[in-house]
């Protein structure tokens, strides 16, 4: 690491006042972002898909627990391999902390891959989490979300990924996609992000960001209207999610 200039007590205050009015901009930028976010348009689901976890079968709308929210975690750990991408678990250790508090406030959290559901049963046991994870295998919902890629796509080193047409890279890619369901029970497709911009979310005040309701408080209050110590809460993560 280069050599840093060395001053005085305050004249770092100066400086860090100066960097602080930059932080604060980032600030206000990204809550217009995220804003502009929750105003894009969405797309209604007229697909059925099915997956399986351990509740069993269960389809998408089922996977939002009692819920309007639903956030997937696009995870990399495609059928056959023996554990899931680094990438994907250097998040997922993160993850815990924050699904208690997102289930506990309308929103259910679901990690959903391509690998059949006794690989990621074993692997999500090895690594212990206990945020819900379910198997997509044999629907389209991979491909249909453009985190999984087929053999022909390989062999014309084409693929469609974050949004744009590309080189292939590889036969699984990370990402998180949001959606709503109304009080009819229809299903929607409000947000997806993908490559860096899965860094753009964590935590639960950034995944909270990218839902329809947002952070869902409610006019002159904050976090401490809803938020709990985490074992205060009725429902834990490991409530709706089990280890087979």
């Amino acid at each position: 690491m280069q050599a840093h200039k060395t001053v005085s007590r305050e004249e770092w205050l100066v400086a860090r006042r100066a960097h602080l009015a930059k932080e604060k901009e980032l600030l206000k930028a990204k809550d217009e972002l995220r804003r502009a976010t929750r105003e894009l348009p969405w797309v209604k689901l007229d697909k059925d898909y099915v997956f399986e976890g351990p509740n069993g079968k269960e389809t998408l709308a089922d996977l939002f627990a009692g819920r309007s929210q639903l956030i997937v975690k696009h995870f990399m750990l495609g059928p056959g391999w023996t554990e899931g991408c680094v990438g994907c678990s250097f998040g997922a250790d993160q993850l815990d902390g924050s699904v208690v508090h997102l289930m506990n406030h309308d929103v259910m959290f679901t990690a959903i891959s391509r690998a059949p559901y006794p690989e990621i049963a074993a692997f999500h046991k090895r690594m212990g989490w206990t945020f819900k994870w379910v198997s997509s295998f044999g629907s389209d919902f991979n491909f249909d979300y453009h985190v999984s890629f087929t053999e022909e796509e390989k062999k014309a080193n084409r693929s469609f990924y974050n949004f744009e047409e590309g080189p292939y890279f590889h036969d699984e890619l990370p990402g998180y996609s949001v959606f709503y369901k109304d009080e009819a029970g229809d299903v929607f497709h409000t947000y997806s992000t993908f490559s860096r911009g899965t860094e753009m979310v964590g935590g639960v005040y950034g995944f909270l960001d990218v839902t329809p309701k947002g952070r869902n408080e409610p006019p002159g209050t904050n976090l401490s209207d809803w938020v709990r110590h985490h074992d205060k809460y009725a429902e834990k993560p490991g409530d709706s999610c089990c280890h087979s």
